[in-house]
């Protein structure tokens, strides 16, 4: 039983960090700077920052170890989450590119700027 939730946790977590990599991917083509960063070839972990605009700053983690999603502005954290609710939100910015509404009017949780 725990060998075969280990593998699904493994699974998980690399199915994880290439929706990360899309996402990134999508952000910079629309103009954003955006980067996903995975440590070796096993892609066990990664961290996905991208930047909205005036100064402000999106980092999701994702490791073995958790997932965490921050959110900073001015160098100031705004927010901090982790696991589900740190997904939560990285859906939430996912539906923003997705419906091709531009961050910058995104609701206050993903994005605090006017």
């Amino acid at each position: 039983m725990f060998l075969r939730l280990a593998e699904q946790h493994k699974q998980f977590v690399q199915d994880l960090i290439m929706d990360l990599q899309a996402l990134a991917t999508v952000l910079e083509r629309r103009g954003y700077l955006a980067s996903c960063y995975t440590c070796g070839s096993q892609m066990n972990s990664a961290s996905f920052m991208a930047s909205l605009g005036d100064d402000h700053l999106i980092r999701f983690l994702v490791s073995d170890y958790g997932i965490t999603w921050t959110e900073m502005r001015d160098d100031r954290e705004l927010m901090k989450l982790e696991g589900a609710e740190a997904i939560s939100q990285l859906q939430e910015l996912a539906n923003l590119v997705k419906y091709k509404t531009p961050v910058t009017e995104a609701r206050p949780t993903v994005a605090s700027i006017s």
